[in-house]
């Protein structure tokens, strides 16, 4: 009877170390699995190498050990170790979504920043590459006007006049002309509000001559005082930008000399490398140069003294 006994607890001991080896073994496997994620994660996380990798979180057990408690077991070290795994795994797959997230928003700002100079690139080169209608090429590029956009279809927001009483008894003042004409009655009424340098008033008559009345004479003239009212207003760039249009566009035009004259001023004013300047006064003087008056030549007499122009 005893003999009995004791086969039938060696037994169950038998059949409970093996089913403790089945759990250390299925524990182990999943430990192995967790380590080759973890390591496939840290290459993509760190793909310099030179040993950047996050050590695993298990922290020993601190203090004196209760008396009664059993010591851990081989698999309780392993559930542990699998444990740590997982918050390894689950942190750099954070931190690999944190930083894709990252890329995406500097990608898309990058692509923003793209497509606003572009845009404002093509604005500027669309400015310049209308053929004269005397045929051929000019013999200066088109002009580079740095921040300059190009012609506003209105008055800048800064520049629109204040509804003030003295502003408006100002504008009053200034007599409409009524000739029947209204390419020719609002090219002289703009020219009247510049005289009284009312220039935002001005402005806004001209531009609608120009764009109302590209085919009539006094497009020319309107377009080149626009490019006037800019500059006596201090605003250089969109002087500059009035200036080339008139000329650009409407070589022929009766103000096309006077705006290639002007518009040597304005690049003086903005501080463009001479030869730019000097290239100017050299096409007004090979194309306009018989049409010029006694005091635009002196002008330029004096303009290319001191840009020393050869």
């Amino acid at each position: 009877m005893r003999y009995l006994m004791a086969a039938a607890a060696l037994t169950a001991l038998v059949a409970g170390t093996g089913v403790a080896h089945a759990q250390s073994t299925a524990v182990e496997g999943r430990v192995d699995r967790l380590e080759r994620e973890m390591r496939a994660v840290q290459r993509k996380v760190f793909p310099g190498g030179g040993g950047q990798t996050i050590e695993p979180q298990i922290v020993p057990e601190s203090g004196t050990e209760v008396s009664g408690t059993p010591a851990g077991t081989p698999i309780t070290d392993l559930t542990q170790r699998v444990a740590a795994l997982e918050n390894q795994v689950q942190t750099l797959t954070g931190q690999v979504e944190q930083d894709g997230y990252r890329l995406k928003q500097l990608e898309d700002g990058f692509n923003a920043y793209k497509r606003a100079t572009d845009a404002r690139l093509k604005a500027l080169e669309t400015a310049g590459s209308n053929p004269g209608a005397s045929g051929g090429d000019p013999i200066i590029a088109p002009v580079d006007l740095g921040e300059a956009p190009a012609r506003p279809t209105r008055p800048p927001a800064e520049d629109k006049p204040r509804p003030t009483g003295t502003r408006a008894q100002q504008v009053a003042a200034v007599e409409k002309p009524n000739s029947g004409d209204a390419a020719e009655d609002g090219y002289l009424y703009g020219f009247r509000l510049w005289s009284a340098k009312l220039y935002p008033e001005a402005r806004r008559e001209l531009e609608a001559v120009v764009t109302k009345y590209p085919n009539h004479r006094r497009a020319s003239y309107s377009q080149n005082l626009l490019g006037r009212a800019y500059l006596d207003a201090g605003a250089p760039s969109l002087a500059a930008v009035a200036f080339y249009e008139n000329y650009k566009k409407n070589p022929n035009g009766e103000r096309a000399p006077d705006s290639l004259y002007y518009l040597a001023q304005a690049l003086t004013k903005l501080k463009k490398p001479a030869s730019e300047v000097c290239k100017v006064y050299t096409e007004l003087d090979q194309l306009y140069g018989a049409r010029l008056s006694a005091e635009m030549k002196t002008g330029v007499a004096e303009g290319r003294v001191v840009q020393k122009c050869k």
